[in-house]
């Protein structure tokens, strides 16, 4: 049996002499398209089956034992196993789907070419994030081929629909696909992030009355209250741009009121990314009118994207909003009998918190082994979100660790290939130190 120093030694000199490898597989993944459907549908585009085809033979020969299901109709998640000590589980997981390419004109490469440029590999998803897929499997493939046995069971995740929710992790999670820690693959640029805020998706929806638009006046103007006067409409859009003033100072006072130590100071904003106004309201919760300006709107809905701190929980973030808007509508005649409505993790969408200890084990590993072989990595919190939440929302204790590069979500997006290399070697020596060797 290796001891860990010469099991870390092994592994990662497996991984120095075939450096293809890993850029080999990182290319062969990007070369299938495997945009979102969500996002772009389209003949040839929507392979992210391609991609599992692809991965799974490669897990099975280093001896995973394999399952695939279909998490959303036609769009598989992909699990491998290797058996051990549940105490010294670990996950690594990355997901397969990409965005879409968007404008053909703004990219100099071909996006599904995989193609290697002054140590850049180039093309859709390359760095979000099927380098750092390809890192995790590197890492277990060498762990393999050094003839090291894992004390801990190692599972590798790969999963669909990360850029539109998370579906395709929040199934696996639901299925019991868990262990006692997780590591994703995400580009952290060598930095090592063990918490990441939680997201929450809210609609509200704010309700007036209709009119006339030339009977406006009766709603603004001073009238005699006499027997004949029409009953006055109630504009929802002018309630909702008060409302989102009134969010605007919630949030600031939010934001100022407490931070948490590895997140920059006010990320934890609420966006109103989307706004629609007109009249009656749908069975699809959105204005069935909403190209007449002669109508007095008696709807509007606002869908938030609203961001909070690793250290705090959805249900209390949840009561503090809607103490907010309750207050919110008491300040006016109208709303405090015809309150706003929220509903809460729209279109199914929510990720949980991560607030892992700095000092995790898991995290200490990470760094220590960055730092001998690089850079002394940064330990800090994830702005954004990604499926680390779901295993974490899980009881999960999440990481996440991947590779640099630029252009995700733009054009000529690229993965540096050092950087893929040297996170497969990292990841390689976290899993020695995590599962242990036997």
């Amino acid at each position: 049996m290796l001891d860990r120093d010469a099991a870390v030694a092994a592994a990662q000199a497996e991984i120095d002499k075939d450096r293809d490898w890993v850029i080999g597989l990182t290319s062969d993944m990007v070369r299938i398209p495997s945009v979102n459907p969500k996002f772009e549908a389209k003949q040839g585009l929507n392979r992210e089956a391609d991609v599992q085809a692809l991965l799974e033979p490669i897990l099975k020969a280093d001896g995973f034992a394999t399952e695939q299901w279909d998490a959303l109709p036609g769009r598989p998640n992909l699990v491998g196993e290797w058996a051990g000590d549940e105490e010294r589980s670990l996950i690594l997981c990355g997901h397969i789907d990409v965005v879409p390419v968007g404008e053909m004109k703004n990219w100099s490469v071909d996006p599904f070419g995989g193609d290697i440029t002054n140590g850049r590999l180039y093309g859709r998803g390359a760095v979000d994030m099927k380098g750092g897929v390809a890192a995790c499997i590197a890492a277990a493939h060498a762990i393999r081929k050094a003839g090291i046995k894992l004390q801990g069971r190692l599972a590798i995740h790969t999963v669909v629909d990360e850029e539109a929710g998370g579906f395709g992790a929040m199934d696996a999670v639901a299925r019991g696909k868990l262990a006692k820690a997780v590591l994703v693959a995400e580009p952290t640029w060598g930095d090592v992030l063990p918490v990441e805020g939680g997201l929450e998706w809210a609609r509200v929806t704010i309700r007036g009355r209709n009119a006339h638009s030339a009977l406006r006046y009766n709603e603004i103007y001073p009238q005699r209250h006499d027997k004949d006067r029409l009953e006055p409409g109630v504009n929802a859009i002018e309630l909702a741009a008060r409302f989102i003033t009134a969010v605007r100072q919630y949030e600031l006072d939010r934001t100022r009121a407490r931070s948490h130590p590895l997140l920059p100071l006010g990320m934890n904003t609420i966006n109103i990314g989307v706004m629609h106004g007109g009249t009656g309201l749908g069975e699809n919760g959105l204005p069935t009118v909403m190209t007449n300006p002669a109508i007095i709107p008696d709807v509007a809905v606002l869908d938030l994207d609203m961001k909070f701190l690793p250290d705090e929980n959805s249900a209390d973030y949840r009561r503090d909003f809607e103490t907010f808007v309750h207050h919110f509508a008491a300040t006016d005649a109208w709303l405090r009998d015809n309150p706003p409505t929220i509903q809460w993790e729209l279109g199914g969408l929510y990720f949980p918190p991560m607030n892992t200890a700095p000092d995790h084990p898991l995290v200490r590993s990470l760094v220590a082994n960055k730092a001998r072989i690089g850079k002394t990595p940064e330990v800090k919190g994830f702005v954004a979100v990604c499926d680390a939440a779901h295993y974490a929302g899980a009881g999960v204790d999440g990481v996440i660790f991947g590779p640099s590069g630029d252009g995700f979500h733009g054009a000529d997006e690229y993965v540096e290939i050092d950087s893929v290399v040297e996170t497969a070697k990292v990841i390689a020596a976290s899993v020695i130190d995590w599962c242990g060797v036997r």
